[in-house]
């Protein structure tokens, strides 16, 4: 008797699993919030230098008071190639010249300039602060920005490796409760950070705090859904990123200041902590982790819920026990990392699995974290990079219900790379057209998020799949902190990134295709069960080559 029979024992798919579900899916709307608040927080205004004014001529002295803002600019500040204010450079002393409209201005760097030593003056008409506005992350500062987001993917990827390890030794529960209380925390002491340096340190810790959350909640929902329910749940919970990706974009209009849009999405998680009191912890890890007699008391908790609770007073710890005994006489008394290179069938599946995620989130987060360069409203490129996931979703749940889970995300990963190494070769006066390639590659790469995610939590085994998962989240988090440093190719060729973008889901594609498939089969309980299975496999496969080779000689045979 495997898990997924007490399962059913106790209700299936009943009202227990669905109130579950969904607070546990609540939270993950303000996920896609965090993941892309830089856009909006550390957007990039407008900018020049402060006007300087030191009249090199006394009968320009009073001159000022009476000049407009564009004349002002006009003898302060140099015009760059596109004839826009340069936005690091400022005269010397103001060319009072320019004022005179028979004479032609020079080009900036034949009249003595300086850097902005006084600061610089921003655009406030879309955002009124954001860091960038806050510190001068600007000119010879910039690079500070993109470091930002790395710094934050960074502790992303630590919190995949430490909590996502501490999950499988200690609960999905209480790694949960605690990832709640540290995002809320951390994610509030970002919006008063007083330097730039602590920002960093915050936004970090709670980098962690999320990863740590996302991974305990997946586990949580897979663990407690019947097989049969997984795939639309697993899309139901994408569906709910999507909308917090739209909801972003609400908000980040509503708030363009960046402290209080940084609170509006970090104090929510006080209250998800308070609720998180309510979950129940994973019974299958529980049996798997030697606490029979917990997993006895949730399931029958469950049973309560569901409106089963004659049929959850039948399952006793011996009964647990006996039922699962080959289970348990399969599971080592601790598991580590080492655990996903140790046999081969898991091994092929950790190194596809590996690149998958790695190429998914690099691709992924190079068109998501580049808003600014579309030549649109930042606001509207949000709303539409948000809305196309839904159709992207639907189809993708589609696909993996009737077609399987392997053949879906081979062909997304394929179609997302074409898609964007085409872009390469449409002209750049043709930006609708670019922008909707973008578009239609992000939705495949959003939809190959939704695939890998159930993919990764069927393929590996109960004892290991937060640790898999985890590991998992890691290879993304390296692809997001990668990604932009990938933009920095276009200073020698401005084809490369897309090139590179491009090619990381083809290649993973075919990573793909060497997975195992995963449509309707239980979840395994066992390093030993996904091993068996992978036997069988082979000598099936075995088993249907040797016929159709003796077919073969046959009819050679017939036609000589």
């Amino acid at each position: 008797m495997s898990f997924a029979e007490f399962l059913h024992q106790v209700g299936g798919m009943g009202r227990f699993q669905i109130i579950h579900t969904m607070l546990l899916t609540i939270p993950i709307v303000l996920m896609a919030s965090h993941n892309l608040l830089q856009n909006f927080t550390a957007a990039i205004p407008g900018h020049h230098c402060q006007v300087h004014i030191n009249a090199n001529n006394t009968r320009y002295a009073n001159a000022t008071l009476h000049l407009g803002s564009q004349d002002l600019l006009r003898v302060t500040i140099p015009m760059d190639r596109n004839r826009q204010p340069e936005k690091c450079r400022r005269f010397v002393t103001a060319q009072w010249q320019l004022l005179d409209p028979n004479v032609t201005e020079p080009n900036g760097t034949q009249l003595d300039t300086e850097p902005c030593t006084e600061g610089w003056t921003y655009d406030r008409s879309v955002f009124t602060s954001t860091i960038i506005t806050e510190w001068d992350l600007v000119c010879n500062l910039r690079k500070f920005r993109q470091m930002a987001q790395s710094i934050y993917m960074a502790g992303v990827l630590l919190g995949a490796l430490v909590l996502g390890g501490l999950s499988d030794r200690f609960g999905r529960k209480a790694m949960l409760i605690w990832s709640f209380l540290q995002l809320a925390v951390m994610g509030t002491c970002t919006a008063f950070s007083p330097s730039y340096i602590s920002y960093c340190v915050f936004r970090f810790l709670g980098g962690m705090a999320l990863s740590g959350f996302g991974l305990s909640i997946a586990c949580l929902i897979v663990e407690w859904i019947p097989t049969q329910f997984r795939t639309i749940t697993i899309a139901i919970t994408g569906f709910i990123y999507t909308l917090g990706q739209i909801l972003l974009a609400g908000l980040a209009y509503g708030i363009p200041n960046w402290r209080w849009l940084q609170l509006t999405v970090s104090l929510p998680f006080f209250f998800f902590l308070i609720y998180s009191w309510w979950f129940a912890e994973s019974a299958r890890w529980l049996v798997l982790a030697g606490k029979a007699d917990r997993a006895v008391k949730v399931l029958q908790r469950v049973a309560r819920v569901n409106g089963k609770r004659e049929e959850g007073e039948k399952i006793t710890t011996e009964i647990l026990n006996s039922k699962m005994q080959k289970e348990l006489s399969m599971v080592k008394s601790s598991y580590t990392v080492s655990d996903l290179v140790r046999t081969p069938a898991i091994r092929r599946i950790f190194c596809c699995l590996s690149v998958v995620w790695f190429s998914t989130s690099f691709s992924y987060y190079g068109l998501a974290m580049d808003l600014q360069n579309f030549g649109v409203s930042i606001y509207v490129i949000q709303l539409i990079f948000g809305a196309v996931d839904f159709p992207a979703k639907v189809l993708v749940t589609i696909s993996m219900s009737y077609i399987g889970r392997r053949i879906t995300l081979s062909a997304f990963l394929f179609l997302a790379g074409l898609v964007i190494i085409t872009n390469i070769f449409v002209p750049r006066e043709l930006q609708i057209v670019r922008t909707s390639l973008a578009v239609i590659g992000k939705g495949c790469l959003s939809a190959t998020f939704n695939c890998v995610f159930l993919f990764t939590t069927e393929l590996y085994p109960t004892p290991i799949r937060q640790t898999g998962l985890g590991f998992g989240s890691t290879m993304a988090r390296v692809g997001g902190i990668v990604a932009p440093l990938a933009k920095m190719l276009d200073e020698y060729f401005s084809f490369l990134p897309p090139i590179v973008y491009g090619a990381a889901p083809i290649i993973s594609g075919i990573a793909a295709t060497f997975l195992p498939e995963t449509l309707n089969q239980p979840l395994p309980d066992t390093v030993e069960e996904v091993e068996s299975r992978s036997r069988m496999k082979r000598g099936e496969d075995t088993k249907e080559k040797i016929p159709l080779q003796n077919q073969e000689k046959v009819l050679l045979r017939e036609t000589c």
